[in-house]
């Protein structure tokens, strides 16, 4: 067996290995992202219901509400940035010759179960 063609494999399996596990886990961040902000939209109701179905003034809560759709537009923001690392993996993976062919889950949620395909140039 040729030692450079056994190194070149070896290589293209570590790259392959890492862009597996690159992808699992972008795909979990946005993931977590997302699920913060459901949570978040959650509690805001919670709270807006909690003071409307109870006997306190309309604007009791009113400074909490705020810190939260506060750190709300801060998520969305953490959201745009995890797009544009999203965009920029993707050109990395493109330089290096070696893509993953799932570049966006089409739900908008990453499937564990789902095997993922490693194309590489020619």
């Amino acid at each position: 067996m040729n030692t450079t063609n056994n190194i070149a494999s070896i290589a293209a399996t570590m790259t392959g290995n890492h862009e597996i596990r690159i992808t699992r886990d972008l795909h979990e961040a946005e993931a977590a992202i997302d699920e913060a902000l459901i949570r978040q939209a959650t509690l805001l109701a919670t709270m807006v219901r909690a003071r409307r179905e109870t006997s306190v003034g309309p604007f009791t809560g009113q400074e909490a509400l705020l810190r939260l759709a506060a750190s709300q537009k801060a998520m969305l923001d953490a959201s745009g940035e995890m797009a544009r690392v999203h965009g920029k993996l993707i050109d990395v993976g493109r330089e290096m010759g070696s893509i993953l062919v799932d570049d966006c889950p089409p739900t908008g949620r990453a499937e564990p179960a789902a095997p993922l395909t490693v194309v590489r140039a020619a």
